[in-house]
């Protein structure tokens, strides 16, 4: 602790500062002028030149600040030299003493006085911590000396031999540009440790600024140095050229027709190539249309018309890729093998178009990538998000100032291959604008039967496509077009399974970001648990690229405590440290309830970003036998809440005796109302409700139901099974009654989840009522979907019989 001798600490005048704050152990010249300024300089030295420098806490330009807009902690500080007069003001050295705490002001005049007590530091750490962020408040220090303007090596040397802990904080908070509440908040801070570490983080952040516009002027010096001696080797052929009457740039004549006779093209092609260059060779250079013939020949020429990748297909390596590269997605794997099996058979087969369709971040890109790599092949990709124009695709005709050939021409001529995997990203994301329709352009792109004659409004000759691997992607199938949708052969993605993410989560996503920031398993550890619960309470979503943001989180919070030289090392991160680094949980998945009353059931539900459990409530209501429907509905689930009560009305009798529908209300809830629900897929559940409602017989709230109802009670399948059956097996459910027609649909269900669940499937109405309530039937007026009466046999010569 420093000893700071007789210094005073009672009626200290205050000098109050622009802009400026002052640290101990600092020289500083100041400008006065101001009357309160100048009035404190004057009792200063009466005071033995003693005065306290205090920021003000905001800046009043047309006006001397009070003692109440003063901050409470300043500096101490002696007045070194001092000249100049009241007239242009002063020119003041101060230099900082000690920080400075004020307990009170006295204001006389213009004069601002303070009495207070000084501020001693408290380490807060060992000598080794200590010794360890000097070392470092040195180095990054000098590393922003190194990349300021101008010569700073005795700077450097100066910051280099400052041996005191204090003193070198000071120092360098004193001289980093920084706003002055942050170098107000640096002054009040009398932990050394804190100061220093928070210091040291303001330094990095400055030094890594610096880098960055460093780099960025050394590039703009190169680029303009490299323009300046382009032009000026320019002018200089220029002259040349006109002094020895060549003119023109770029490849000649010859060279063209080298090209050309290289570049493999077709007869009808090389016949069009070879006429432009009559055409180039006739306008001369100086024709405003050479240009445009020369990028036309360019292009031609760059074309791979006869180029292609000759790698075989190899099964096994297919199969290798795709399971190394993506976990889980055994069906669609499967698929893409068996595709890629044909091609192998079938030397000559044409172009495949493929469209996976999927939920985001299930790994519809990636697996395009996968199946370049299993073939060999170059990968090409094009998105499509909010294209609208018929020209992107197809491209500009030449005759339109700046036209280029379309994202099919352009995307193989990248590729120099003529049969690459190119990935149609986003197909369903295609608009139609003014300039024509460019889902209509792609039939012909992806038409097996036309693409090998393509024609390109820039190219305007035709173009082999044919052998072109074309995989779409999409996020739904409404939205693309029937005649487009047929030309493609359509694989399903359905989102991953709460396993499956783990499983992802582990061995991909989790070393993939502990090296994208600069960490080691050694370094970081990251639970089971946390996992779990990131997955379950951070995100929802089919795929895992929420996921994976979530995981980076989680490394960029460990960087810090590794950094820590007291960390114990690995870091692991536990389920409790989730709050702290995530924040609160963002999601909670519904479960099934312990106790239901009657008229509640629990149903499934298939939403994009995978399945989920609803619930089903119904209340009853002395009225006039109207039904009441609420939760934001659509049309068809509206549809099946009035189905299932015509069917509960005609259908039973004794289990309801004495209930009078025409003497009471309905009404049917679905939770969570601010989300649009839709679909037929309700129907057994609120069917199964209303009974439950008018017979008071409660439904065991584990028991969980999807299926569509007709109104003559038959049971109908719907899609959306596999998500269904993990919602409930994550929600606890144990019995999931479902159409009989639904039982195929069974087999893509994992099978952690199939072993922990009970499957009754049914055909009618009545086998739901005998599942779900007990009720048999005796207590059905008639039974739902009764068979039909066989007609009666023909008795005697009845004359409307033949014999």
């Amino acid at each position: 602790m420093k000893d700071y001798g007789d210094t005073p600490t009672l009626h200290i005048p205050v000098l109050p500062t622009r802009n400026t704050v002052v640290f101990p152990d600092t020289t500083l010249p100041l400008l006065v002028g101001r009357k309160v300024s100048v009035e404190a300089l004057a009792r200063a030295r009466e005071k033995d030149n003693w005065i306290l420098i205090i920021a003000p806490k905001s800046e009043s330009p047309d006006r001397d600040p009070t003692s109440r807009e003063l901050y409470t902690v300043g500096t101490l500080a002696k007045i070194e030299s001092s000249d100049g007069d009241e007239t242009s003001g002063f020119r003041v050295l101060v230099r900082g003493v000690a920080r400075f705490k004020i307990d009170s002001f006295t204001e006389s005049g213009q004069l601002i006085l303070a009495s207070g007590g000084i501020l001693h530091d408290a380490m807060g750490a060992g000598h080794d911590t200590i010794d360890a962020l000097v070392t470092n408040l040195k180095q990054v220090a000098g590393g922003i000396l190194k990349l300021m303007p101008g010569d700073t090596r005795r700077a450097a040397e100066f910051i280099q031999g400052i041996e005191d802990p204090e003193t070198l904080t000071n120092v360098c908070a004193q001289y980093l540009d920084l706003p002055i509440p942050e170098k107000q908040k640096i002054l009040e801070m009398t932990n050394f440790k804190d100061r220093a570490l928070h210091l040291l983080d303001l330094l990095v952040k400055r030094k890594e600024d610096l880098k960055v516009q460093h780099e960025i002027g050394e590039k703009l010096s190169t680029k303009m140095g490299k323009l300046q001696r382009e032009s000026i080797l320019r002018e200089q052929m220029r002259t040349i050229r006109e002094e020895l009457g060549e003119e023109g740039e770029g490849p000649s004549e010859k060279d063209y027709r080298q090209k050309i006779d290289e570049a493999g093209m077709p007869g009808d092609v090389k016949k069009t190539a070879l006429d432009q260059l009559k055409r180039l060779e006739a306008l001369g250079p100086q024709s405003p249309e050479s240009h445009v013939i020369r990028n036309y020949l360019d292009l031609l020429c760059a074309l791979p018309w006869s180029k292609a990748s000759t790698s075989e297909i190899d099964l096994q390596v297919a199969r290798d890729i795709l399971d190394r590269e993506h976990y889980g997605l055994d069906e669609v794997k499967k698929r893409i093998v068996q595709h890629l099996a044909v091609m192998k058979l079938k030397k000559g087969k044409k172009g495949s178009i493929l469209v996976l369709v999927g939920p985001p971040g299930v790994g519809k890109t990636s697996l395009g990538q996968s199946v370049a790599k299993a073939l060999g092949r170059k990968f090409v990709r094009a998105s499509l998000g909010g294209v609208r124009d018929e020209a992107e695709i197809r491209g500009h005709r030449r005759t339109y100032v700046g036209a280029l050939p379309g994202r099919i021409i352009e995307g193989v001529k990248r590729a120099g291959e003529n049969n690459p995997v190119f990935m149609l990203d986003e197909i369903d994301k295609l608009a139609r604008g003014w300039g024509g329709d460019p889902s209509s352009a792609l039939l012909e792109t992806l038409d097996p039967e036309q693409n090998h004659t393509f024609m390109d409004h820039y190219l305007d000759v035709p173009f082999d496509l044919s052998s072109v691997f074309f995989i779409a992607t999409a996020n739904s199938l409404e939205t693309i077009p029937g005649p487009l949708l047929d030309r493609m052969e359509i694989i399903q993605l359905t989102g991953y399974t709460h396993g499956e993410k783990l499983h992802i989560a582990k061995n991909h996503l989790v070393p993939k970001q502990l090296d994208e920031h600069g960490l080691t398993a050694k370094q970081v550890e990251i639970s089971d648990e946390a996992l779990n619960k990131t997955i379950s309470s951070y995100t929802r979503e089919a795929g895992v690229r929420d996921l994976q943001r979530r995981i980076a989180a989680v490394c960029r919070a460990s960087t810090e405590k590794v950094l820590n030289p007291a960390a114990k090392l690995p870091v692991r991160v536990e389920e409790k440290d989730l709050p702290e680094i995530l924040g609160r949980e963002k999601f909670a998945f519904d479960v099934a309830e312990m106790m239901a009353p009657a008229g509640v059931v629990t149903g499934l539900a298939w939403t994009p970003l995978g399945g989920d459990i609803l619930f089903i409530e119904s209340s009853l209501m002395p009225g006039t036998g109207k039904l009441t429907l609420t939760g934001q509905l659509g049309e068809v689930m509206k549809e099946s809440a009035q189905i299932a009560l015509s069917l509960v009305r005609s259908h039973l009798t004794a289990a309801v005796s004495g209930y009078e529908f025409e003497k009471n209300d309905i009404h049917v809830h679905v939770p969570a109302g601010a989300i649009p629900k839709d679909g037929p897929s309700a129907g057994i559940t609120m069917f199964a409700a209303l009974a439950s409602l008018v017979t008071r017989v409660p439904v065991n709230p584990k028991l969980a139901m999807t299926g569509e109802i007709t109104l003559r009670g038959a049971v109908m399948p719907v899609g959306g099974v596999k998500e269904k059956m993990i919602a409930a097996h994550r929600a606890g459910i144990r019995d999931v009654i479902l159409s009989r027609k639904n039982e195929a649909d069974l087999r893509d269900v994992p099978d952690e989840v199939k072993r922990d669940l009970r499957f009754h499937l049914v055909e009618r109405a009545d086998e739901v009522l005998k599942f779900a309530l007990g009720l048999n039937e005796f207590q059905l007026r008639a039974p739902l979907l009764a068979a039909p009466t066989a007609p009666p046999a023909p008795q005697g010569n009845d004359p409307g019989v033949a014999q």
